[in-house]
């Protein structure tokens, strides 16, 4: 069967975003291009309303030439779309935003972090709320889907294409129309081919500590540039830069952060793998997996923080999150039937764990020790999104 993206509900997405209307008066859904913030945002807001502006729409970009006239007389809530576009619109939205009685909320949509938009974060400090928008969640394809997601990646298009060659297409021609349309319109002049190869790169370091001396050797550019290139490639979603975790410890722990390419399916494109039988027999399908465990488990959770944790001895934890005072830890492993590793013992009594998941792409859930099991990333992912969290150390 054939799946198109209005098919696949949303359902965890559309709730955060309603929350957050509910209590913010400006709504600020960020995700990299393409993610489907537009086809959510229409479940709020129609594209024919008047409230709905999309600053890729001429028509619309007319209607704001006199911002204030037109925003200032509109009730309920207003969608703007692709704000970047429009940095000038966020000292108005501030005015806005402080009006009493409030007669209109904002659903503002982008595709680049705060960071990036420094009007935003600097304007709209203490009135806004973000929300981030990936690609779809394994939760919302269901997880007989899982293959075919790591392979294909989350966003839509490239999920939803009518067969393999489609996705294939389809991911090659949005790397392009990234590096060389959407970046420049950020402002960003770095030539298209260049930051192709770093992004490249990259991908083959995917899963691994950053090194960023020796990146900057192969690139045969300053280490400054090259952090540069990983801070844009981060601000526009398409990279996580997973920071290191380190307490005292009387050991020497690893402080340069772990980087992954966010997007499988990206990430595979970047690596040459067209299908499952490329990926089986690829040296990184062991990194890749890892990585879409990560992101699975992050969209699913929403830690309060996020680290990874390694030393110089050998002893690593892919993940250390906090949530609601409980210290998480998660390590993914593609294999059969994971067993309990000396390293995961040190993390366990080193970070003083409540709890160490060990996500794998099996069918069985099984315990390793009192606070350690053994769980399917599908599991996992759909304890942690109906917040079943457990404040013992018995199963969560």
């Amino acid at each position: 069967m054939v799946y198109n993206s209005s098919m696949i509900q949303r359902t965890t997405d559309i709730a955060l975003v309603r929350t957050a209307l509910k209590r913010s008066r400006i709504v600020a859904l960020l995700g990299p291009h393409q993610c489907g913030k537009t086809t959510l945002a229409h479940q709020f807001v129609p594209a024919e309303s008047l409230n709905y502006f999309d600053l890729e729409d001429p028509a619309s970009l007319a209607r704001l030439s006199e911002p204030d006239t037109t925003l200032r007389p509109l009730k309920k809530l207003v969608v703007i779309d692709e704000i970047q576009r429009r940095p000038d619109l966020f000292p108005l939205l501030r005015v806005f935003a402080d009006r009493k009685p409030l007669p209109a909320r904002f659903l503002i949509l982008g595709s680049a972090s705060p960071e990036l938009i420094k009007h935003s974060s600097e304007t709209l400090a203490g009135r806004v709320e973000t929300v981030l928008l990936e690609g779809f969640r394994l939760t919302d394809l269901g997880e007989n889907k899982q293959n075919q997601h790591w392979l294909r990646g989350g966003f839509p298009l490239s999920y939803t294409a009518r067969t393999e060659s489609d996705s294939v297409v389809w991911r090659k021609q949005f790397l392009q129309t990234f590096l060389e349309r959407d970046l420049p319109q950020l402002g960003i002049t770095i030539p298209a081919v260049t930051l192709r190869r770093f992004w490249n790169m990259v991908a083959h370091y995917h899963g691994q500590i950053w090194n960023a001396a020796e990146l900057a050797r192969a690139l045969a550019i300053n280490e400054s540039t090259v952090r540069r290139y990983l801070d844009i490639m981060t601000g526009v979603f398409m990279v996580r830069q997973l920071p290191p975790w380190h307490e005292n410890l009387g050991k020497r722990q690893v402080k340069a952060p772990k980087v992954y390419v966010r997007d499988s399916g990206l990430l595979h494109t970047l690596l040459g793998i067209n299908n499952q039988r490329d990926l089986e027999h690829h040296p990184k399908i062991g990194a890749s997996w890892e990585g879409y465990a990560v992101e699975e488990v992050l969209k699913a959770l929403r830690p309060d923080e996020t680290y990874y944790w390694a030393t110089h001895n050998g002893a690593e934890l892919d993940l250390l999150l906090f949530k609601n005072g409980r210290r998480i830890g998660v390590e993914c492993k593609r294999a059969d039937a994971p067993t309990l590793t000396p390293s995961m013992r040190i993390a366990l009594n080193d970070l003083r764990l409540d709890k160490l998941h060990v996500v794998y792409p099996g069918e069985k859930r099984y315990a390793l020790a009192d606070t350690v099991d053994v769980v399917p990333l599908v599991d996992l992912i759909c304890t942690f999104s109906s917040g079943k969290t457990k404040k013992n150390h018995g199963k969560n």
